[in-house]
């Protein structure tokens, strides 16, 4: 399913008149393209002039690269653009530049190369201390970047194909001694645009801004096999300003996953995610959560905004992952206007998620949670209301929990809630919660229930960017 939500994408084929070489007048077409992007390019070229070949079979890894090469030398003089036009385009990793567009027509299809020799070895992430597959580092991104500013991946509902399947098999048999590659990564980078695009089948996580801010990931549709390992869909992580709206996700891990590092690495990198937006989300994601704060989050994640989340067969709506030895906070957290369908959880945190680093955790890095506010949640067929476990001696405090209407599936479990170390308060909730949350009138909590679990009023930063149209022509 591609979603059509991300931006306005006009295509006009038009033709002129031209004299060949021979004297001859045939006639040429060529396309002129509109769509909304952060920045507009002065100049375009298709990957066809640098001998590009879309039939399948052809390996394009060079010639991308040489196209974003000499397309550089543009990023003082208005930036540049590469176009994509219709055709499949087997491609291996290849690294993006500074303002600069990666434009797909509708019907080009970039396919993820087989090979694990067209995949880089990259040193494991500095907040994470070893890859996530295994102890060594990882594999290079399908589209990699790192210190860049002003990057556009975009197009017209065009199709980045990760061929997955490839290293699920060899993930499954242990057979890899790398982590598998992502379809984006983008580090230490600003003012980054992801839109308009469909995602299939990537080897692992789909798109992972990281030590980035100024993002816009917009009307992305991204598809996996429900039980395809970590296939998760957009990954913030130690990122600040990130807009996340209007996409439509199927995974095998969560479709949003906010990160900020692991353990006693993530404690000393010390890099939050923050004045992070979701919304208009749409999430099917049957053994995972529509959005999880976690678990990896020890460099901290704070003033998260969802609004407008809607998931079906998912097992969690907004979850939260953490453990003892991952420190640092996950804390004011608001989420409003969840419509679920069938769920086995509408609230789930936990506290002892068990995956660490290595075995040099700091036992005594305890995380603080608190501040989790949900309001305006519709859930139908759940098999249990809440499962809220905090760390004994680290309860998780400050949440709120406000006009929730939750009815139960006909086999739900016998405990609708199951609390424990958790303190908050509910308002207009149902069924009624677990003691934990009370609700009982000491000041903080009077507040918080006469405030309805406040959605915050003032503006960030990064919705207060604008998407200017740009306009282009492609014989």
């Amino acid at each position: 399913m591609k979603n059509i939500l991300a931006c306005i994408v006009t295509i006009i084929t038009l033709s002129n008149l031209i004299t060949t070489s021979q004297g001859r007048r045939v006639l040429q077409s060529f396309e002129t393209f509109e769509y909304t992007a952060i920045t507009c390019r002065s100049h375009s070229a298709s990957i066809t002039e640098y001998g590009g070949v879309g039939d399948g079979k052809t390996l394009n890894t060079k010639a991308f690269q040489s196209a974003v090469d000499h397309l550089s030398q543009y990023s003082s003089d208005g930036g540049a653009q590469l176009f994509v036009p219709a055709g499949k385009w087997l491609t291996g990793s290849f690294n993006l530049t500074s303002h600069f567009t990666l434009f797909l027509h509708k019907d080009a299809i970039l396919l993820a190369a087989q090979d694990l020799n067209e995949y880089p070895i990259l040193k494991a992430l500095p907040s994470y201390g070893r890859g996530r597959d295994a102890a060594g580092g990882r594999f290079a991104s399908l589209f990699f970047g790192t210190n860049l500013s002003d990057v556009i991946i975009t197009g017209n509902n065009g199709t980045i194909d990760g061929q997955g399947s490839f290293w699920w098999q060899k993930f499954h048999g242990g057979k890899l001694k790398y982590t598998r590659p992502y379809l984006i990564e983008l580090m230490f980078s600003d003012t980054i645009q992801i839109s308009n695009l469909t995602f299939l089948d990537s080897p692992s996580w789909n798109i992972h801004p990281v030590y980035s801010s100024n993002i816009i990931v917009k009307g992305v549709t991204i598809i996996a096999p429900v039980k395809s390992p970590n296939t998760d869909g957009i990954n913030p992580d130690s990122c600040t300003n990130t807009r996340i709206e209007d996409c439509y996700i199927i995974s095998g891990d969560d479709c949003i996953a906010v990160k900020s590092g692991w353990d006693e690495y993530g404690i000393s990198f010390g890099m939050p995610t923050k004045h992070l937006v979701i919304r208009r989300l749409t999430c099917i994601s049957p053994y995972s959560a529509a959005i999880a704060l976690g678990s990896e989050m020890s460099g901290g994640i704070e003033d998260v905004r969802a609004e407008d989340i809607t998931a079906y067969q998912t097992e969690s709506g907004v979850r939260i992952k953490t453990a003892v030895g991952r420190g640092a906070f996950v804390k004011n957290i608001y989420v409003k206007g969840m419509n679920l369908h069938t769920m086995k959880w509408v609230f789930w945190m936990t506290g002892n998620y068990k995956a660490h680093a290595d075995s040099h955790y700091d036992p005594h890095a305890l995380p603080e949670i608190t501040g989790i506010n949900y309001r305006d949640i519709v859930a139908e067929n759940v098999s249990m209301a809440g499962r809220l476990e905090g760390i004994s001696g680290d309860p998780f405090t400050g949440i709120c929990i406000s006009n929730a209407t939750i009815s139960m599936a006909a086999k739900h479990k016998k405990a609708i809630w199951m609390c424990s170390d958790v303190e908050g308060v509910t308002s207009g909730v149902d069924p009624k919660p677990c003691d934990l949350l009370d609700g009982q009138e000491s000041e903080t909590k009077k507040k918080m229930i006469d405030g309805g679990c406040d959605f915050p009023t003032d503006v960030l930063e990064i919705d207060n960017v604008e998407l200017k149209t740009c306009s282009y022509q492609m014989s």
